[in-house]
């Protein structure tokens, strides 16, 4: 293992364990590399590792140094969007995890929602319908906002970082060619009513349900896409 490595481990270790805690600011370049008897280039190398990893930010200059920071949902769903892409998961593995994670979400939501939550997502469903109709490209992106603001509502950080993930590489699923009709459009506009009605009501097993329902709608739609696609490719 590289010098570097061995050090980013050990700082690593300290910031997980609470020894440095967000905010705090690391030591310098000079005395890290004074403690561990490493050159500038390790102790750089070893840094840029970390602030790879998000938990640290690192910034140049007079006043600048490494501060200790925490993994954003962003820096968590790039990661998860480059291990689908690298391994080739199939959109059926995607639909399952979504399958998987979202009602649970939706469940949580329907507990812990606060009015700041549904404010939220009354304005994008709002959004939703408005462009419906009209603007395929903004309506999918308002969709990614709907199941954030949704896993936001859930108060589960863990939950809320996947379930963001996912929707995001959804997203681009639902970009297929002849995926997102005007029949789809709606269908999915009444699907997200249906939850926010469960949400409001704080019927956990009701948004759970509709949610269930939701992406079972999604999973066929999709399909009958990716057929559609297919048959034209053949001909």
């Amino acid at each position: 293992m590289a010098a570097s490595e061995v050090l980013a481990k050990r700082l690593r270790r300290n910031i997980l364990r609470g020894h440095y805690v967000q905010g705090d600011q690391l030591p310098t370049e000079r005395e890290l590399a004074s403690k561990a008897q490493l050159g500038r280039g390790s102790i750089r190398e070893a840094l840029r590792i970390l602030e790879a990893e998000g938990l640290v930010q690192t910034h140049a200059g007079r006043h600048g140094g490494s501060v200790v920071s925490r993994p954003s949902d962003h820096l968590f769903a790039q990661q998860i969007d480059s291990y689908a892409r690298t391994h080739g998961l199939s959109l059926q593995a995607l639909v399952d995890a979504r399958a998987a994670i979202e009602p649970m979400v939706a469940q949580l939501a329907a507990k812990h929602r606060t009015d700041d939550d549904l404010a939220t997502l009354r304005r994008v469903a709002d959004r939703m319908d408005a462009v419906a109709a009209s603007d395929v490209r903004l309506f999918l992106k308002e969709n990614v906002k709907w199941h954030h603001a949704l896993a936001t509502a859930s108060r589960n950080d863990l939950l809320r970082a996947f379930a963001t993930s996912i929707s995001k590489l959804m997203y681009e699923a639902s970009r297929i060619r002849n995926f997102a009709t005007p029949d789809v459009r709606t269908v999915v506009s009444k699907s997200h009513r249906r939850i926010l009605a469960a949400i409001e009501q704080r019927d956990a097993e009701a948004a759970r349900r509709r949610t269930e329902r939701d992406i079972e709608s999604y999973a066929r739609y999709l399909a009958a896409a990716l057929e559609s696609a297919a048959r034209g490719r053949d001909a």
